[in-house]
């Protein structure tokens, strides 16, 4: 597009998209998020565009107002496009952000029906050409159904889904709605609307007041007031300032922020322009790890973008605002999402922590004062300022207002990313929005038993919290945090113990070493918890984790180091008696510790069929044909392989 100079050139530019986009007729968005296109969702886009060229359906894959004269894309336009008549309906075909509902991805979604199309493969694009396109009707076949005692029923409006129907989709209201790599498809459904607003109708005193009035809290973690940081950086002395974004999420099973770089990457850079017009910065930089390398090709493209309109550079829309962004690519080290590590990364030194004060909005970046937010909460801003504080703050609780996104994972029906009101109950979250827990692999019911929240820095929630209201001051009574919003569920089938030391394993690999506490009493505490899930456990070893655990927490030297303990701890008090079986007895009542697997052959089931004999790799079975066989304990490698193969389940693990 080209550039817009001045406040007018930018609402025309919005009107004229927005014509265009309400003119097509038909929408089809295909899930152009990670996990889709891992799945093949590019190759469908290509292949349902050659199909719209080989039927002569007008179509259109790029926006563009017809004064442009590229309202058609000619890698789709008909190639007998004089015989299509003039009234006849436009098809916009778009690559969109993540839709969220990763378990059934590849998603694709028709509108404005709403029909949503779930695990499609190339051989559905001609049918849902032929019946969805050109007919209006619906693939049924495609549609999300689920199975219950009344039998199956079918969903084939998204909305209609109980996924997103319990949503309040805000921060990801355009993922999955737009096509996101286009700043026309942004600014047509009202981007920039927001900034246009701070620039010429508010004073930056006036930004901070109504941040400040709306309680945003940073959607990172810490939950620290956004118009405070704000302030606090305004107040500084007069010179270079810097706005910096967090995009780093390192936490194992979020991607809530990717999604919104990948889907939406232009609402979060608008929250930083007005958090630059804020504070008086004319300088930006997005922190985003090199492991997403989509997010960061999307988000060069918008940066791009945005310098071709005018929207980046000098002299913004004819005023004396000038703004530039960089993109810096972190090596993934989870470290370098604390703020000081990761300004140190961004300026070329190894990201680690430093003491503090001074804090980062006094001497952050280059030693200059530095705005540090994460994806998320920068994606609020633009609503905040466009809709109003008072507005806001009628979602969720007073302290905590807002949305917030989830990434769903673990043992659950709908694995995703979701986005609920804050305050929303952990019970709504899992057996509403994530239909519940998924069955065990035999078929068999599965119970939920915990959910760990805020990756390897939250705590564990068990049923007694089923009904604790999602947010900031809720989660830390209760010993946990919302962090950057991972989701951990976790059934009967768990171990506890072992959860404890995957999150322990993970933070001792990433610790910078910087401080011993960390360097040295997650290490201890990661070899004391090995021992203990290999049945070499001692008395003492609780206690012991919970003195390194205080100690730990009391003394590392950044945030990451002081709640580098608490799945841990969380664990041993949820579940003191998982370890105590696991030292005292040696055993794992979960039955998921490996080496304390207790495999017996129940010779009143066995039939002598020697299925268990023959998987076997230590050969540790022995007996004769239509005679109970018998395990060696001493061969016995606790594979589970004879569990797997016996038909008559006669080979269980002994209690």
């Amino acid at each position: 597009m080209t550039s817009v100079r001045n406040r007018e050139e930018l609402q025309s530019a919005r009107a004229r998209y927005g014509a265009a986009l309400a003119a097509e007729t038909k929408k089809i968005l295909v899930c152009a998020g990670t996990g889709c296109v891992s799945s093949g969702s590019l190759e469908i886009y290509d292949r349902l565009a050659a199909l719209m060229r080989e039927k002569n359906i007008p179509c259109s894959v790029e926006l563009a107002p017809e004064d442009s004269g590229a309202l058609h894309d000619s890698a789709a336009v008909p190639s007998a496009a004089a015989s299509v008549p003039a009234d006849a309906s436009l098809v916009g075909i778009k690559k969109s952000g993540c839709h969220g509902f990763c378990e059934m991805g590849p998603l694709l979604l028709v509108e404005p029906e709403g029909f949503l199309y779930t695990r499609v493969t190339l051989d559905d694009c001609a049918e849902i050409v032929e019946k969805t396109i050109q007919n209006g009707g619906v693939c049924e076949r495609l549609v999300y159904k689920t199975r219950g005692t009344a039998g199956e029923r079918q969903y084939p409006r998204r909305n209609d889904i109980p996924f997103y129907k319990k949503q309040t989709r805000l921060v990801l209201e355009h993922c999955g709605q737009i096509d996101a790599t286009s700043l026309a498809e942004y600014l047509a459904v009202g981007g920039y609307s927001a900034f246009e607003k701070a620039l010429f109708e508010m004073s930056a005193d006036e930004i901070i007041a109504e941040i400040t009035e709306s309680a945003l809290r940073g959607r990172g973690g810490g939950g620290f007031p956004a118009g405070r940081k704000w302030s606090q950086v305004k107040r500084q002395p007069p010179g270079q300032k810097y706005i910096v974004c967090n995009g780093d999420e390192g936490d194992p099973g979020a991607f809530m922020d990717r999604s919104v770089m990948e889907g939406d990457p232009h609402r979060m850079i608008e929250g930083m322009m007005i958090a630059a017009l804020a504070c008086g910065a004319s300088e930006g930089y997005i922190y985003v790890r090199a492991e997403y390398p989509m997010a960061v090709s999307r988000l060069k493209t918008a940066i791009a973008q945005g310098r071709a309109a005018g929207l980046l550079g000098n002299t913004i829309l004819g005023t004396d605002f000038c703004f530039t962004l960089h993109i810096n690519r972190g090596a993934g080290a989870f470290v370098c999402g604390e703020g000081s590590a990761l300004t140190a990364s961004i300026e070329g030194r190894r990201g680690m922590p430093r003491v503090k004060p001074p804090r980062t909005v006094e001497q952050g970046l280059f030693e200059r004062p530095t705005v540090l937010n994460n994806v998320e909460t920068f994606a609020n801003v633009p609503l905040i300022i466009k809709r109003g504080a008072a507005w806001y703050k009628t979602i969720g609780p007073e302290n905590s207002p807002g949305t917030k996104a989830f990434a769903i994972t673990g043992n659950i029906e709908n694995t995703g990313l979701i986005e609920v009101p804050m305050g929303t109950s952990l019970r709504e979250v899992i057996f509403d929005v994530g239909g519940g827990m998924r069955k065990h692999r035999d078929g068999s019911p599965a119970q939920f038993k915990a959910v760990q929240i805020g990756g390897p820095s939250g705590g564990c929630l068990t049923q007694a919290d089923l009904d604790l209201p999602l947010d900031f001051d809720s989660l830390k009574k209760a010993g946990a945090m919302i962090g950057s919003g991972g989701l951990v569920v976790m059934d009967d089938h768990t171990c506890m113990v072992e959860i404890a030391r995957f999150f322990m394993n993970f933070t001792q690999n990433e610790s910078c070493g910087k401080c011993v506490p960390c360097r040295e009493g997650t290490k201890r505490m990661l070899a004391i918890l090995e021992r203990i899930t290999e049945g070499n456990g001692g008395e003492g070893d609780i206690e012991l984790l919970l003195e390194l655990a205080e100690t730990i927490s009391q003394t590392a030297l950044c945030g990451l180091g002081k709640t580098a303990a608490f799945p841990v701890m969380s664990t041993i008090k949820n579940f003191r008696a998982e370890y105590e079986a696991h030292i005292r007895d040696k055993r794992c009542p979960a039955g998921s510790c490996q080496k304390l697997r207790r495999i017996a052959i129940d010779t009143a089931l066995c039939r002598g069929c020697s299925k268990c004999s023959r998987v076997c790799p230590a050969q540790a079975i022995s007996g004769k044909i239509k005679e109970p066989f018998v395990i060696d304990a001493g061969k016995c490698i606790k594979c589970g392989a004879c569990v797997t193969a016996c038909p008559f389940n006669a080979v269980k693990e002994a209690g």
